[in-house]
């Protein structure tokens, strides 16, 4: 069965007095999350990755001595991204978990420390990509970046939270300011019982 779109877990201006807007959300998702579900299922469309998830054509098609990523991987782990960082925002007030801020202290040393690294990561990521906070293969907390469509599956990591610092993510609300709409990301927009219920 071919992948969906998914609907957005709330209404297109929901988050619009946090700091993203709906026109950014009619875009982001309307547009370039659907075009990632469109041209994901063409590639697949006849191949040995027809019929399985996106997580195994993500660990399957990924070449990690590749500088640019195929056209499966780099759609298919697109759409996988997307549908992991709309359910990782929230409208609501979210209250950090006990047990999130216990690890991100673990970690980190403190939560502003955490909120730095990260803040820092999707930064410093030249062009697009995204930045995240992940459990490594250890079990401890780190924050790491990637290129493009690249997400920590592909490293045998799990995904806690992850920030799309592609400017169509921000630069209809912030412009260029991609520091901004990060600190933005982090202070208003994350659902912390969303990324405390992965770890």
């Amino acid at each position: 069965m071919a992948f969906q779109l998914p609907d957005l877990p709330y209404a297109h201006d929901a988050l619009a007095a946090k700091g993203m807007s709906a026109e950014t959300l009619e875009y982001h998702h309307d547009l370039h999350h659907n075009a990632y579900v469109t041209n994901g299922n063409a590639a697949i469309a006849g191949t040995e990755w027809e019929g399985k998830s996106l997580e195994e054509i993500i660990v399957g098609t990924y070449n990690k001595t590749a500088v640019a990523q195929n056209g499966i991987f780099n759609n298919i782990s697109q759409l996988w991204n997307h549908n992991q960082f709309w359910e990782m925002m929230g409208p609501g007030s979210s209250a950090m978990p006990g047990e999130l801020e216990k690890a991100l202290v673990e970690s980190f040393g403190s939560v502003d420390e955490f909120k730095s690294q990260f803040s820092a990561a999707g930064a410093g990521q030249f062009g697009s990509g995204w930045c995240w906070l992940v459990k490594d293969t250890d079990g401890g907390l780190k924050v790491t970046k990637t290129e493009n469509g690249v997400n920590p599956l592909c490293f045998g990591q799990t995904a806690l939270l992850g920030c799309d610092v592609w400017e169509h993510s921000y630069y209809i609300d912030f412009r260029n300011k991609r520091p901004a709409y990060l600190t933005n990301f982090l202070d208003n927009l994350v659902n912390w019982e969303n990324v405390a219920s992965r770890l």
